[in-house]
């Protein structure tokens, strides 16, 4: 659940600036809402769906009270039809290299354009007794992202350890 502030409030501008009038948005890995309650600030009538695996926050946070709708399971398994935007913010270093290949070329089919938000070198076990929390791609620097992850577009790098990409669907 370790998530960094620098650069989000510049990303939420970024997004609700690409999103077209009453356009719709994913949350994944929807943890505290944090997100989706960013976005409202700035537009309320964008419609933002969360999709979180690790039960437990869904209740803790209230998420259904925060999303338009709220999906508990894995984001591999949500078959979408079409978001405006997909955020993946702190998810991808949760998932194993292929899985998250599959995962960003199903959006870029899916989604106008996602943004990724990725921490650097971060190794991480277990939190709060969600296994999920573990991160499986603990050795990404902007080097390795690169190399697995090609066409992306870096928006900011708030911290040396952190940065934010997009891709725009072609």
């Amino acid at each position: 659940m370790a998530s960094y502030n620098e650069g989000k409030k510049e990303v939420v501008i970024w997004i609700c600036d690409h999103v077209p009038e009453g356009g719709t948005i994913l949350d994944v890995g929807a943890c505290d809402g944090r997100w989706a309650d960013f976005i409202h600030l700035i537009d309320q009538d964008l419609a933002v769906d969360g999709v979180e695996i690790f039960a437990p926050n869904v209740w803790m946070w209230r998420l259904w009270e925060r999303y338009r709708s709220i999906t508990i399971g894995d984001i591999e398994d949500l078959h979408y039809e079409h978001y405006d935007m997909v955020i993946f913010g702190d998810v991808l270093e949760h998932m194993d290299v292929e899985k998250a290949q599959r995962v960003l070329a199903y959006a870029a089919e899916h989604a106008t354009d996602y943004v990724i938000g990725i921490p650097f070198e971060y190794p991480q076990d277990e939190i709060y007794g969600n296994k999920w929390e573990t991160h499986l791609q603990p050795d990404l620097t902007p080097e390795i992202f690169d190399e697995r992850y090609p066409g992306h577009e870096l928006l900011i790098r708030p911290l040396p350890n952190y940065a934010y990409y997009h891709r725009r669907k072609e």
